[in-house]
């Protein structure tokens, strides 16, 4: 019997090596005289496993996504990728699935092509990176690269045989794409003007970072039952939607009661606006520290408890649903190993009033002196030569970094007063812009049909198309929000905007053309716990060419019959109501 007593001719630190051993190989020691050693723990149950095990004691069938990850993790299958690379040859049947894991997507029909998501934390692009990412683009990926809802960028028309390489280089700039798709964490969203923004009450950029990098290192936290989004709003004057995530963090000011500190969070659970479902306030108070150990008690409590028997019920929001917010504080703070302060009886402080047009354009940062301009992109894309020219002036003349938002737009901070001039001259060479009409330059639109085999129409072509006509037919004198869905899995959040428009496919006489069903009136709050609301849809979808018209009408008719200039659009829509707006401006 091997003993591994010091007493038995092994050193204490040949103890531990072989303890570990032994625990990392899942045998179970028997130590001098066959008594268990209480230092010797069996290796623990994988989080994800023991998840599936639970569901299917309970008489139920586990997805096939959820089969495909217990046979094989999918972060343990990159000699296939390799191999598919040198055959030239894409994935096929779950492999399109668990390739997603590393951050390469199979888009076909769409593409017969990978597109490739990265993780970019608060939106947070280093000049040097961005360079390098232009030169990727160019050399192995279709020459642009597209900003995403989540501050986040995504390359598209890789070949088969690229794939791979593109994520070594990838690795090399210190760019992540592991985790960037299927049931894992997304890209951590942070306030886009973090540590510059003269109204801010917490500089996001230190928390994203940290649940970055924490997740990234949770093996266990690969293995959710569906995707999972996080974002922290600092409080300043540019928002990061928070209330439109699954766990979202909002920043405020404590003026009187028992609040953990003069600033904390509020925090915000279930948000999932495909759903129709904004987060609901949690009602407790953090200190900014305590919010990377409550992300990560949140997401063991959505492994353990998220359903793996149903993909159209495995999101968290279906979670609350079950357990309701109290019953998911509890467990929250089960797994955290302590109460967390509450809400009740503190006051604070009225929330710094948000500028919608504040991601467009010239601004003061709270550094004097100096500003940051905001760069409008048609739906989000912009070209390699593009994004490289925008690393020079952010070397030359900025702050050596760009700033991505969920606008689907660029920021370049830190530009001294006396160069903005020099500066916009030279976007303005690159085929840029810092002006744009108010729909234009806040329009939001998905990849559509040219990149994703669920939308139902080239929603950044006809998205660009109608905000144009509009800016043009019926200026608006307020901001205004426009978002364009392709498919019900609503990634542009069409239920949000002012406006939203989803995509379907429209009879016209014998043909089936792509057109969009129009929503009004849908606003989020401000902040975690203000009032929100999710846009109205009535009436049939329009030929895509019809939709423009019809707007105008309603743009007019706001125009015309609003109660003064302090009623905005959204307000508008849902004082009249979007079935009488709509009922006069669609066709007859």
């Amino acid at each position: 019997m091997l003993e591994t007593t010091p007493g038995a001719g092994f050193s204490p630190e040949q103890c531990a090596y072989l303890e570990g051993l032994a625990s990392g190989a899942g045998i179970a020691l028997v130590l001098g005289g066959g008594a268990a050693s209480p230092s010797i723990r069996p290796t623990p149950v994988d989080p994800m496993h023991a998840a599936q095990q639970r569901c299917e004691a309970a008489g139920k069938k586990l997805v096939a996504e959820e089969v495909a990850k217990r046979e094989r993790h999918p972060l343990d299958r990159w000699d296939e990728t390799v191999a598919r690379a040198a055959a030239g040859t894409f994935p096929s049947g779950d492999e399109v699935f668990c390739l997603k894991y590393h951050g390469l997507f199979y888009v076909a029909p769409a593409q017969d092509a990978y597109m490739c998501r990265l993780r970019l934390p608060g939106g947070i692009l280093p000049a040097w990176q961005a360079r390098g990412l232009a030169n990727l683009a160019d050399r192995l990926a279709g020459g642009y690269v597209d900003v995403t809802t989540r501050a986040n960028l995504q390359l598209r028309e890789i070949s088969a045989a690229d794939g791979p390489r593109v994520l070594e280089e990838l690795q090399e700039l210190g760019v992540v794409a592991r985790g960037s798709g299927a049931d894992n964490v997304r890209n951590v969203v942070g306030s886009p003007t973090a540590g510059f923004d003269p109204d801010e009450l917490i500089d996001t950029r230190p928390l994203t970072r940290a649940v970055h990098f924490a997740i990234l290192q949770r093996r266990e936290l690969y293995g959710l039952p569906r995707k999972f989004n996080i974002a922290f709003d600092g409080g300043g004057r540019v928002r990061c939607l928070e209330t439109t995530n699954d766990v979202g963090f909002s920043a405020v000011k404590a003026t009187a009661g028992p609040a953990p500190a003069e600033l904390c969070f509020r925090m915000a659970l279930g948000g999932i606006t495909g759903h129709q479902t904004y987060a609901s306030d949690l009602d407790v108070l953090l200190r900014p520290d305590d919010c990377l150990p409550v992300v990560i008690a949140t997401l063991r409590f959505f492994l353990d408890e998220g359903d793996r028997s149903d993909r159209r019920k495995a999101r968290f929001k279906y979670v609350i649903d079950r357990f309701g917010l109290a019953g998911c504080l509890t467990e929250i703070e089960k797994r955290l190993g302590r109460t967390l302060p509450r809400v009740a009886g503190v006051e604070f402080a009225p929330a710094p009033l948000h500028n919608p047009l504040g991601h467009v354009g010239v601004h003061a940062q709270r550094q004097p002196g100096r500003c940051y301009v905001g760069v409008v992109l048609p739906v989000g894309r912009i070209t390699a030569t593009q994004l490289s020219g925008l690393a020079d002036l952010a070397d030359e003349l900025c702050d050596r970094e760009l700033r991505l938002t969920i606008w689907q737009n660029v920021l370049i901070p830190g530009v001294a007063t006396e160069e903005v001039g020099s500066l916009l001259r030279r976007l303005r060479a690159l085929g840029l812009d810092f002006e744009a009409g108010p729909v234009r330059a806040s329009v939001v639109a998905c990849t559509g049909s040219k990149g994703c085999k669920y939308a139902a129409a080239d929603t950044k072509a006809h998205a660009l198309a109608i905000a144009e006509r509009l800016d043009r037919e019926a200026p608006l004198d307020v901001p205004f929000n426009l978002h364009v869905t392709g498919c019900h899995h609503s990634c542009a959040q069409h239920y949000v905007g002012d406006v939203g428009l989803l995509a379907a496919k429209v009879e016209v006489g014998d043909a089936e053309v792509e057109g969009f069903r129009i929503f009004l009136g849908g606003g989020e709050g401000s902040r975690v716990g203000s009032e929100a609301f999710l846009a109205k849809g009535f009436g049939p979808a329009l030929p895509a060419d019809e939709v423009a018209p019809a707007l105008e009408g309603v743009f007019n008719k706001y125009l015309r019959t609003r109660l003064g200039p302090d009623e905005g659009f959204g307000a508008f829509c849902r004082r009249v109501g979007a079935e009488t707006l709509l009922t006069e401006a669609l066709p007859r």
